[in-house]
């Protein structure tokens, strides 16, 4: 599993402490004071895993989240949040501008470490590459491309897996619980809540085209996912 990782943060000493946490964990560091230096790195060779502080100078962590979520060649990068805001708000903001994980300061490296690598866990592919297909809903597992009516949808790497998930387990009735086992992995620290915020996201790319009706609601038990809805 060790890959490049990528530490955007202001601070030199949070930089030395995760450098040190990374190579003991055989992973492969590579740093950056600021978004824009982030960016340059990127663009030069695309990281694993993107360590991404909240408050940066110049372009916060949030907006520069933002950007990479936009841009077709960066879109699927993990991106883990490093932040010293802890209400639940500023969390769900967080991850609503595309981050997969949420970590707040001060944290343990343990946990870092821990938290890394179940984040690059569940961004491996899918055990089946077989194209999925309900209706006019198409996703293939091989070129990580959706359509919905020839139409291609730009979703996130856990909207991806989430929306491969419900297609490959249609008609049933899904806990929160049973959807972070499947998408995000075993022995995750992820809230079951963060399954509501992706929900939400995989519903506003899938609203233009009508196929946000799939993704139902049951009250009190979870989701489910119909496409005689």
């Amino acid at each position: 599993m060790p890959g490049k990782i990528l530490v955007v943060d202001d601070e030199p000493a949070i930089r030395a402490m995760v450098r040190f946490a990374l190579k003991q964990a055989d992973f492969m560091c590579i740093e950056a004071s600021d978004a824009e230096e982030a960016q340059t790195m990127v663009l030069a060779d695309i990281p694993d895993l993107i360590l991404l502080d909240w408050m940066l100078p110049g372009i916060t962590g949030v907006d520069y989240a933002r950007r990479l979520r936009r841009e077709r060649l960066t879109q699927n990068i993990p991106i883990i949040m490093l932040t010293a805001r802890v209400d639940e708000e500023d969390k769900v903001r967080g991850l609503n501008t595309g981050a997969d994980d949420f970590m707040t300061k001060p944290f343990s490296p343990r946990e870092l470490i821990a938290r890394i690598k179940a984040v690059l866990r569940r961004m491996a592919p899918m055990t089946s590459d077989d194209v999925v297909a309900i209706a006019g809903l198409i996703l293939d597992p091989a070129t990580h491309k959706v359509l919905a009516d020839e139409e291609r949808l730009v979703l996130g790497p856990t909207e991806f897996r989430l929306l491969h998930f419900f297609m490959t387990h249609t008609e049933r009735v899904h806990s929160r619980e049973r959807v972070l086992d499947a998408v995000w992995g075993n022995n995750t620290y992820i809230d079951e809540r963060t399954v509501d915020v992706h929900i939400r996201r995989l519903r506003k790319v899938l609203t233009p085209s009508g196929y946000d009706r799939y993704v139902q609601t049951v009250r009190g038990v979870g989701y489910r996912f119909s496409g005689d809805a």
